[in-house]
């Protein structure tokens, strides 16, 4: 299997390398009024609007602001689109003995898909379709159309 591992605060995260399309450098984010928290933001990727969402948010973690060396992985959900503002990337293969789903780790881990443990270290591997809420899709679908 192979992993898009990123960075926050020097923690090690991971997306399945299908659901992402490319990585890109952080770019001026346009505010998105009555968005969920955790939606920072839009930008024009190409001719489209994309919602930027701040994972450091979800994750209880210190806000910081947006730096030139920061990055976006742009990645595709069921339902959209999104751009996921990273500190950096890297990209990692990791073999299936070295993977633990999440429901061995603990029941109802959200937004969890599972745990690659390596030598160095361990992976938090994100379902980034289970990342939104349904209110949070909902309130996102609402708030997309007034752009």
């Amino acid at each position: 299997m192979q992993l898009v591992v990123f960075l926050l605060d020097e923690q090690r995260y991971g997306l399945k390398l299908p659901v992402v399309q490319r990585v890109i450098r952080s770019a001026e984010v346009t505010g998105l009024p009555s968005a969920p928290e955790i939606v920072m933001g839009i930008i024009n990727l190409a001719g489209k609007v994309v919602p930027v969402l701040n994972i450091r948010r979800r994750f209880h973690l210190p806000e910081k602001e947006l730096g030139l060396d920061d990055q976006f992985i742009i990645a595709k959900t069921g339902r959209r689109t999104v751009a996921l503002l990273v500190d950096s990337v890297s990209s990692v293969e990791v073999s299936s003995d070295g993977l633990v789903h999440a429901s061995d780790i603990l029941p109802r881990m959200d937004y969890i898909d599972g745990v690659a443990t390596l030598g160095d270290g361990m992976i938090l591997i994100h379902d980034l379709d289970k990342f939104l809420s349904l209110e949070e899709e909902r309130t996102l679908d609402e708030a997309m159309p007034r752009v």
